[in-house]
């Protein structure tokens, strides 16, 4: 059974909903969508489902690129490390690194702040390299402390610590060991990392840092709680971006999700997800540049061809999910979405061509009609001259109905996926699905079972994948990546942008 973590809304939103009805794979149960609390009173809610954090204002939109440190030499034996210093970064790691600074080559940085620990400050070194801003080290930004679990593998946790191994392993949220509740302890001090970050009057940051405290840092930022500990995926060296932009009233700034865990690898290749098997997969596709598309808004109908760039991104995108078998691919009606879908289709079925495997792979293309949401972006009644596509994440050109109505569409979408992956049979299923950003941001709030107002703490880029696991252990979905576009070549999205003087993001 395929199920999802239950979440309320974030406490910034203040408006009344009756209950409604959430839909998993198997059944059907009720949930009271109550008021989201303030501030004043969050220690009536529970903090493991959700974070309420009050960021410090900022004067300037500012961004904030998180990278994993490289392979460590206990990464490579498979010990557990928390907050010890002894394990440094292997050939690999090395390697990774480099990788990352060349991702990061023509970005600018106004600072770098890094964990302190010795496999982090190398990664961090590699990627500064000869840049003149300052490196602050920050010993917030640790790894999580794990007590006298560190330094043991994993089977010798196991058999140590027992019944304290599971719980570290299926409810990390309540681990206690040695009087700590170590994942309660992170996400204290993510809190505390990004006061630190955000004071600071660099507009663009590098933070380097550890597998956990990242994972802490970008749940913290788009308001999840411990309950998502290992659900957004840290892989080393992977590259998330944050953006922040300050709100015209003041406060805590606004927040988007710009990306998350751009590896230096390909982020389908075959293997475990943050260490635990899978054998199911959802990859959403979000179909090229269309010729209607100017890339200023959403508002793209997607009923037109894609245009000569639209056409090399569904190409690159084929190109990449050639390693992997795909079981079936899913889009909306629409030409771009249907043409990206056939590239996919195509570039599989000559998979002993292209030398990837022995035989042709016939996929299935499925049409679902609750992926089509252009027509209600259309619905809105302001003018597209007058959205503004910066920042990129928020959907302040759209009326609260036309958001609603993509959110009620991807949840019948959503439920039709698992559908789909539960009734394929096999030791590997991967279903690709093909539509629109929107309808695949949607999705992505579904997954983490969020509420619509999350829409806006999320972006794609048309071209772009993201990649859902479902761990055979877990039965939840895990994102491994979210708005990847490495594998688009020199037509790539950059990971950060150049900060001129007077640029917004």
């Amino acid at each position: 059974m395929l199920s999802l973590l239950a979440h309320p809304r974030p406490f910034f939103h203040q408006t009344h909903h009756k209950p409604i009805t959430v839909r998993s794979s198997s059944s059907l149960h009720q949930a009271e969508k109550k008021s989201p609390p303030s501030i004043d009173t969050l220690g009536d809610v529970d903090p493991q489902l959700y974070v309420s954090v009050s960021f410090p204002p900022i004067a300037a939109s500012k961004r904030v690129v998180l990278v994993r440190h490289g392979q460590s030499t206990w990464n490579e034996e498979g010990r557990i490390q928390g907050s010890s210093d002894y394990s440094v970064l292997t050939q690999k790691g090395e390697a990774q690194a480099e990788t990352s600074r060349q991702m990061l080559l023509s970005d600018t940085f106004h600072v770098c702040f890094h964990s302190p620990l010795i496999r982090s400050k190398r990664t961090a070194e590699i990627i500064w390299a000869d840049r003149d801003e300052e490196m602050i080290p920050e010993f917030d930004l640790r790894e999580i402390d794990l007590y006298s679990f560190q330094g043991l593998l994993k089977h010798e946790g196991k058999e140590k610590f027992g019944e304290a191994y599971r719980q570290w392993q299926k409810d990390a949220a309540n681990f206690n060991i040695d009087g700590h509740y170590p994942v309660r302890e992170l996400w204290a001090r993510a809190k505390n990392c990004w006061n630190k970050i955000l004071k600071h009057e660099g507009k663009c940051v590098l933070v380097v840092a550890h597998n956990a405290v990242n994972q802490a840092l970008v749940a913290t930022a788009i308001g999840l709680g411990t309950k998502y500990f290992r659900i957004l995926l840290q892989s080393n060296c992977g590259v998330s971006v944050l953006d922040f932009t300050p709100r015209p009233e003041g406060g805590s700034p606004y927040i988007c999700l710009n990306r998350l865990n751009q590896t230096p690898n390909s982020p389908i290749a075959a293997g475990s997800s943050g260490g635990r098997k899978t054998s199911k997969r959802i990859v959403l596709a979000c179909y090229g540049v269309t010729q209607s598309n100017s890339e200023v808004n959403f508002l793209d109908s997607g009923d037109g061809p894609m245009n000569m760039l639209g056409v090399i991104q569904s190409q690159r995108t084929a190109e990449l999910l050639l390693d992997i078998k795909v079981s079936s691919i899913v889009c909306s009606p629409r030409i771009a979405s249907l043409d990206t879908a056939t590239a996919i289709s195509k570039v599989q079925e000559a998979a002993d061509c292209l030398g990837a495997d022995c035989v042709p792979r016939y996929v299935e293309i499925k049409q679902i009609q609750d992926l089509e949401i252009e027509n209600i972006l259309l619905e809105s009644r302001k003018d597209p001259t007058e959205i503004s596509y910066a920042p990129m994440g928020w959907l302040n050109g759209y009326e609260d109905g036309v958001i609603k109505g993509v959110w009620d569409h991807a949840a019948k979408a959503w439920n039709s996926l698992l559908d789909e992956l539960s009734e394929k049979s096999g030791t590997e299923t991967n279903v690709v699905v093909v539509a629109h950003p929107l309808v695949h941001i949607a999705l992505i709030g579904h997954c983490l079972n969020l509420t619509k107002e999350w829409m806006d703490t999320f972006h794609l880029d048309s071209g772009s994948i993201t990649v859902i696991d479902f761990p055979d252990d877990t039965g939840r979905g895990i994102v491994r990546c979210v708005n990847y576009t490495a594998h688009l070549g020199r037509w790539s999205i950059p990971v950060t942008r150049s900060i001129l003087e007077d640029e917004e993001f």
